[in-house]
């Protein structure tokens, strides 16, 4: 035991009056005999020179049996504790005493050590419980674990200070005790001691301990429990009472409680985040009736939550709980991925970093965001990244065998070449912040690294909208990189070996990601199919349907209060072709009135008609134009946005495009009296969405929405803008 360590786990650990803290430590293992370990231990006494602040030991008690097989000692130890001299002024003290107990059983080869403070025992309750024991699979090893318990009172005041204190000096210390074994082994080693006999019975004893030379059964390592220590149970008792079966052989991913393990399949962690681990899975054996969580994905949530057991239990809860609702962790084994993610979703895993880490690619740029949205819904798109997610962590897993040292994220290549306004669809982006919500709160501390590569002046906005979403740290993992910035130096080459640069990219080495592209318009779902779903892709709220006659176009009313605030549109003509166009108003229109004809009569959600512009309003002097009209023909989809230049109302219409007669003569081309046949009764049909967005979300970004391009998508030729009201339409065949 260090006992300055009693001094600063308490002073760490200071929260609040009268709550107890406690800690608990893996399973420690030193390859050495019992015997000659316990000869290293008793060097450290009366004082020890790697511990500077260790000044003194008196025995006070000491208790020997007649065989020699028992000994107990008491010591009160003397401790100089590196404070602040005002505080050691305010407190009234120099020196801190602690007492220390430490009962050796030879015989059960066994040492428990008792130790408590003396000094501010009013204010402050320290206990620890150290034990040294035979490993349950090696007789020729030996075993170290540690678990103590705070209950602080108060401290004059200077809780705070003292805690600061102890930050700085508890990891740099904690872990001395492994050290100091070390350093007297080494001093026995050097004096020609590398063996210490086991305990035998005297000769006059033998016939009273005849077992004795049968090997007894060595009791096995254990945690001791938090609630064992709170009452008072001492270690023989706790031993004696253990049934629990002996661990595997240190160091096998199996022994989640030894030392070795810890690090060789989770990283070098200190004595804090090791017992935050170990508490936080002996909680969840105790209360989870479901599936326990390996070890790995434990130590992402606490790190999510900077080591706060509470926090990090609640988060883990939940995600458990969400596991368990929505069966993932069979979606690798039971679901499948329908045809057109596998062959549209443009994202794959390839090879791994430099660091080991499994990298996966995704070609946002080539992917249709928006028509896999159309063709599949949240849920397909949602549940597919889950399995990317559940496969990262397989990756890890195997990983972290294969190049023989912890890997518990994975590494994240994003082309955004490509990337334009349909990329920038609301639903779609939605959806989006939705699945990242979820994996944040389901996947924390999986991502260690997001390269953004090629990322186009549209960019801006997209991470505008999605970043509020992203936890700080994940934050702090991105790299952009805008052109070809990522070839030159502290680019890819900097965390992807050469050879395995995608070909995309410039590399050598074939990418097997998918190309993405367009996703037919054929496949996707139409209103009607989704009324009959369980889950619904789109709601009134977001996605609408709406029939434009001639003579009745459909106009929607959006109040404007702010000036510079965006009005964003989205819609696909289904059927026939229509003239878009966008009107201002100082005044309110009538209450909207419902189609009147008789012969187009609509009930189905799908068809609304709604016609605001009174017929008596003159255009110029009721209201005005602020965009040139939009002709989008039928198949088009149109995203498109405008920076309200003044208050009051705005109305987006959507009207019938009457064919225009040949230029030559009245009478119409061929092409269109065919085309006109095809639009039953002048009437067509659009779905759209509309959504209003304080400018402060765009600041900077309109100049990027007005020169966006990609591979599938292409400004429209008819499409204008407007130096006043800064508007960009992009329509995508």
């Amino acid at each position: 035991m260090i006992f300055k360590h009693f001094f600063f786990r308490f002073e760490l650990t200071i929260v609040t009056a009268a709550m107890v803290q406690k800690y608990q430590s893996p399973v420690r293992v030193y390859k050495h005999p019992f015997e000659l370990i316990m000869a290293a231990y008793e060097r450290r006494f009366p004082t020890c020179p790697l511990i500077p602040m260790f000044v003194a030991s008196d025995t006070v008690n000491e208790y020997k049996s007649e065989d020699e097989a028992i000994h107990v000692i008491e010591r009160r130890c003397k401790l100089d504790i590196d404070a602040p001299r005002l505080l050691k002024k305010i407190a009234g003290v120099d020196y801190v005493y602690f007492v220390q107990k430490n009962s050796l059983n030879r015989r059960e080869r066994t040492l428990h050590i008792e130790a408590y403070n003396e000094t501010f025992s009013n204010r402050v309750i320290i206990n620890e419980h150290c034990c040294y024991t035979v490993h349950p699979d090696n007789e020729d090893w030996t075993c170290f674990e540690q678990s103590a318990s705070l209950d602080i009172k108060s401290f004059f005041g200077f809780e705070s200070t003292v805690e600061k204190i102890a930050m700085k000096q508890y990891t740099s210390n904690i872990k001395k005790g492994k050290e100091i074994i070390e350093y007297y082994l080494k001093q026995l080693e050097e004096e020609g001691i590398t063996f210490v006999p086991r305990w035998t019975p005297p000769v006059a004893c033998k016939s009273e301990s005849s077992t004795s030379h049968t090997r007894r059964p060595v009791s096995p390592a254990i945690n001791i429990p938090d609630s064992a220590t709170k009452e008072g149970l001492n270690s023989k008792e706790i031993l004696n009472t253990s049934s629990s079966p002996s661990e595997p052989t240190a160091g096998t991913p199996d022994d989640k409680l030894d030392a070795d393990y810890i690090k060789r399949y989770l990283g070098d962690l200190t004595p804090m985040q090791e017992s935050c681990l170990i508490r936080l899975r002996q909680w969840l054996q105790e209360t989870h009736k479901g599936k326990i969580p390996k070890d790995e994905h434990i130590l992402r949530f606490l790190r999510a939550r900077d080591f706060n057991i509470d926090k990090a239990r609640e988060i883990l809860c939940q995600s458990l709980t969400w596991r368990k609702q929505h069966q993932v962790d069979y979606i690798l084994d039971t679901w499948n991925p329908p045809q057109v993610l596998q062959d549209y979703y443009a994202g794959g895993w390839h090879h791994h970093d430099k660091d080991g880490r499994p990298l996966y690619v995704l070609r946002l740029g080539q992917m249709d965001t928006k028509g896999l949205v159309r063709a599949l819904g949240e849920e397909a798109l949602l549940r597919y990244v889950l399995s990317i997610n559940e496969e990262g962590l397989r990756r890890c897993e195997e990983n972290t065998k294969v190049f023989g040292r912890p890997i518990s994220s994975w590494t994240c290549l994003v082309d955004l070449e490509g990337l334009n306004m349909r990329h920038l669809w609301r639903p779609g982006v939605k959806a989006l912040l939705r699945i990242i919500e979820v994996v944040e709160a389901n996947y924390p501390e999986t991502l260690g690294r997001l390269l953004i590569l090629r990322a186009p002046r549209v960019f801006p906005v997209l991470w505008t909208l999605v970043s509020p979403f992203i936890d700080d740290n994940t934050r702090k993992k991105f790299l952009i990189y805008a052109g070809n910035d990522y070839q030159g130096p502290g680019g890819l080459l900097d965390y992807i070996d050469k050879e395995i640069i995608p070909d995309f990219l410039g590399g050598e080495c074939m990418c097997e990601v998918p190309e993405g592209g367009l996703v037919p318009k054929s496949l996707y779902r139409t209103a009607e199919e989704l009324e009959n779903e369980d889950i619904k892709l789109w709601t009134e709220t977001i996605y609408q349907s709406a029939s434009v006659f001639k003579g009745a176009p459909h106009e929607v009313l959006i109040q404007i209060v702010d000036a510079s605030s965006v009005i964003t549109w989205d819609f696909d003509v289904c059927k026939g072709d229509i003239v878009f166009n966008i009107f201002h108003s100082k005044r309110a229109p009538q209450p909207p009135k419902k189609d009147s004809l008789g012969a187009h009569s609509i009930t189905s959600p799908g068809g609304n008609n709604v016609q605001l512009i009174d017929k008596v309003w003159q255009l110029g002097r009721d209201y005005s134009m602020v965009e040139s009209p939009l002709i989008c023909k039928e198949g088009e989809s149109v995203q498109g946005s405008h920076v309200t230049r003044w208050p009051g109302f705005y109305i987006l219409q959507w009207k019938f495009h009457s064919m225009p007669a040949c230029a030559t003569t009245n009478l119409p081309r061929v092409d269109d009296v065919l085309a006109s046949l095809q639009v039953s009764s002048h009437k067509c049909k659009v779905m759209y969405y509309t959504e209003v967005i304080g400018s402060e979300d765009f600041r900077g970004s309109m100049t990027s929405l007005e020169s966006s391009h990609s591979g599938f998508s292409q400004l429209s030729a008819a499409t204008t803008s407007s130096s006043q009201s800064h508007s960009s339409s992009m329509i995508s065949r």
